[in-house]
């Protein structure tokens, strides 16, 4: 992607003229240049460039400029706005009246002019109008020649922005359906007035038989496939396990696995084509197919009648989604197992405010610290002393979920791609070993990627679901991985599947019931898959998803790092119930 949204800074002014309005224009565009500043170095879009900022060409006092600071932004290819003022202005007049812009109002806190008296009066007009706007309020009193950003303010003006950068991200472009339903999986019947109506998205849809044809006809770069064979080659194929999980009657040749090395090379290049597009295939007479789908993300069904007779999507899904391939370092390309669509959403909000790869993963087993003595006869300690969660699924997970990458510090993280290094790229491949798929579940073979998550990543595990009657929900759980006794490790981990990635899991708990213990947020999860992302960006979600009109069911969240519309406030003092009344009043945005 290139042509990402922009955001619409609005510095309003008392319309006054004759003395009022003069003597606050410096102040007030200062105000705007200070918070575009504050955008554009510390946020960056999915590619690594910086967010950009669109300031009004004038200060805004009256209707008309109003109107002509609209039709900038609708030129410039704004996506939110954020409205900045240090006085007393024209509430009605002055506001940002286009109901798709995500938007926020920073009133100065000041008593020189009466910032804070236009922010309430027109936040009251945004409510009102039906149109949410986020507050925000400093503190601490400034004076009149502070043209500073106190951090509380700044933390909630880069909060909003990136949830509101993520949200116009979204906007017009696509999820991409490679097949259909998996395994009767609720989350993969995919509903097309979600994605239209809460998100402003498109849904496209190829069979897979798309991918065979594909194959068959060389529709793919032929010189792009030889410099992806050579590098799985070396990099790969030198990690290919042994067969561990078929019995001599089901294991391949190596005549056999050289050949589906091949075929899940070209799966990968033409699943890439079918999302985003490839202009190489209009140069060798593809003209249709070099166009793509304009998706953001996608997901490919594989089971069961992909997988009980082709090889599987592991290798694919799991390079895809990881932030570096045969091209060197690049943005992850969320792709979603089993046609996930629900998980595949989270998996894309999580990296669009964070920048980087996902992992995907079963939330398959909770371990009370009572059934691993049993099992195993040895305790957990530290952090996973009260139970742990076995996050674990078929090898689709990033690479970058290895956690061999490491900051200054020598801790494991999942970075930015464009933070990575070539060591990294390496310590992650020779993280992961590829054993041949598992052919009791794979019939068609393959192979899955396996590797064990370093500990201590701070992570948020997140899910979004449907139910009926209410629309979508979403949950998360703020926490951290974690690192076992190897012995415990290789004892419950030949108990699944020993050919699959784990990540051992413990959420942070709380006085909240979902987090009274680790069994609680595991008992409470919504659905069989959860998206996890590096960081602790439970606070962001709950604000991109007040924006999106989704509310949130479970979070482990702290009270004051919640930052919602400030017309939540009007639906009841309990904040969780008021986040599910305020959305369901105000309804999607796109509907």
């Amino acid at each position: 992607m290139s042509n990402y949204p922009k955001i619409g800074i609005r510095p309003t002014i008392d319309g006054r003229q004759g003395g009022v309005r003069e003597s606050l224009e410096e102040k007030t565009m200062n105000l705007a240049k200070s918070v575009a500043k504050l955008i554009s170095d510390n946020l960056r879009n999915g590619d690594g460039s910086p967010v950009e900022c669109v300031i009004a060409d004038t200060t805004i006092g009256r209707v008309a400029e109003s109107a002509a600071c609209a039709e900038k932004f609708e030129r410039e290819g704004v996506g939110s706005t954020i409205t900045v003022t240090s006085c007393w202005c024209y509430g009605s007049e002055t506001m940002d009246m286009n109901p798709y812009y995500p938007k926020a109002v920073w009133g100065f806190n000041g008593t020189e002019r009466p910032g804070a008296v236009y922010l309430a009066a027109v936040l009251a007009a945004h409510a009102q109008k039906g149109l949410p706007a986020f507050g925000i309020y400093g503190h601490d009193v400034q004076d009149l020649a502070d043209d500073t950003i106190p951090e509380d303010v700044a933390e909630k003006i880069l909060r909003f922005a990136r949830a509101a950068q993520a949200v116009a991200t979204m906007r017009g472009k696509s999820y991409l359906s490679m097949g259909s339903v998996c395994m009767g999986i609720a989350g993969s019947i995919v509903n097309p007035d979600f994605f239209q109506e809460y998100l402003g998205m498109r849904n496209e849809s190829v069979d897979l038989t798309e991918i065979i044809r594909r194959m068959d006809e060389g529709i793919y770069d032929p010189v792009e496939f030889e410099k992806a064979m050579a590098w799985t080659r070396e990099h790969c194929m030198t990690n290919e396990g042994e067969d561990i999980a078929n019995r001599p009657e089901k294991a391949k040749t190596r005549e056999q696995k050289d050949s589906d090395w091949e075929f899940i090379v070209k799966m990968m290049i033409i699943m890439r084509d079918l999302m985003h597009g490839n202009p190489r295939l209009k140069e060798l007479g593809y003209k249709e197919e070099a166009l793509g789908h304009n998706a953001i993300a996608g997901g490919f069904q594989g089971q069961r009648q992909w997988t009980d007779f082709y090889p599987n999507g592991d290798y694919p899904e799991a390079l895809l989604n990881t932030s570096f391939d045969w091209n060197g370092l690049r943005e992850a390309i969320i792709v979603a197992t089993e046609n996930d669509a629900g998980n595949g959403m989270a998996m894309l909000f999580n990296h669009l405010l964070t920048g980087r790869a996902q992992i995907f993963s079963d939330v398959r087993t909770y371990w009370s610290p009572e059934a691993v003595k049993r099992v195993t006869g040895k305790e957990l300690t530290g952090r996973a002393a009260g139970g742990i969660i076995h996050l674990i699924n078929s090898g689709t997970t990033t690479l970058d979920g290895t956690g061999a990458a490491t900051n200054a510090a020598g801790e494991p993280e999942m970075k930015h791609f464009w933070d990575m290094t070539e060591e990294d790229v390496d310590a992650c491949l020779k993280a992961t070993t590829w054993y041949p798929a598992n052919r009791d579940y794979f019939r068609g073979g393959g192979f899955s990627s396996n590797f064990l998550s370093k500990g201590g990543m701070p992570v948020t595990m997140v899910r979004l679901n449907f139910v009926k009657g209410l629309g979508p929900v979403l949950q998360l759980a703020e926490g951290w991985t974690v690192e076992i006794d190897p012995e415990i490790h290789n004892i419950l981990d030949k108990r699944t599947d020993p050919t699959w990635p784990t990540t051992w899991f413990v959420p942070r708990l709380c006085d909240k019931a979902p987090f009274k213990d680790v069994y609680s947020v595991m008992n409470n999860w919504g659905a069989n898959h959860g998206a996890i992302s590096y960081g602790h960006i439970g606070a962001d979600l709950i604000t991109m998803c007040s924006i999106l009109r989704i509310p949130v069911c479970m979070h482990n969240v702290e009270d004051d790092k919640i930052f919602r519309p400030a017309a939540w406030n009007a639906f009841g003092m309990d904040k969780e119930g008021a986040d599910f009344r305020a959305c369901k009043n105000y309804g999607p945005i796109y509907k």
